[in-house]
């Protein structure tokens, strides 16, 4: 899945929006985690437990948007962005969203990225229309 967070994909073709898609997770601090945060700040340096911990949550929470984006027949997704907001005193809410989009590869370098990502000529093509029914006769 072509993930960016740019309104285009340049040297690609947007055949079709499929629609918003979000990837969501709520996390609940750890008391002893937050209280070791606390001395640690007082002297300084990376909270390794915070960045892991927030790593894995914007890993979750792509993955869940990647997996919404496929199940509406998307193979990227545009304008992506994440955001994070605290509820009450111990929980962050972390998001990811953007536009699914169905895109196809319109020059040699985004050919070339599209098969780089496997994506293969049917997978990176707008669904097709039924077809028009035969005339009577």
């Amino acid at each position: 899945m072509l993930v960016v967070t740019t309104n285009d994909l340049p040297g690609w073709e947007i055949r079709q929006v499929c629609g918003e898609v979000f990837g969501l997770t709520v996390r609940s601090r750890n008391a002893f985690s937050q209280m070791g945060a606390g001395f640690k700040s007082l002297m300084g340096g990376e909270l390794k437990g915070m960045t892991s911990n927030l790593v894995n949550s914007r890993n979750e929470v792509m993955g869940r948007m990647i997996d919404e984006a496929r199940n509406r027949g998307a193979n990227a997704v545009v304008a992506m962005r994440f955001d994070t907001s605290e509820m009450g005193d111990t929980w962050t809410e972390i998001c990811a969203y953007g536009t699914a989009v169905v895109a196809v590869p319109v020059t040699d370098a985004a050919r070339e990225t599209a098969a780089r990502l496997g994506y293969t000529q049917a997978s990176a093509q707008q669904p097709t229309s039924p077809p028009e029914p035969a005339p009577a006769g």
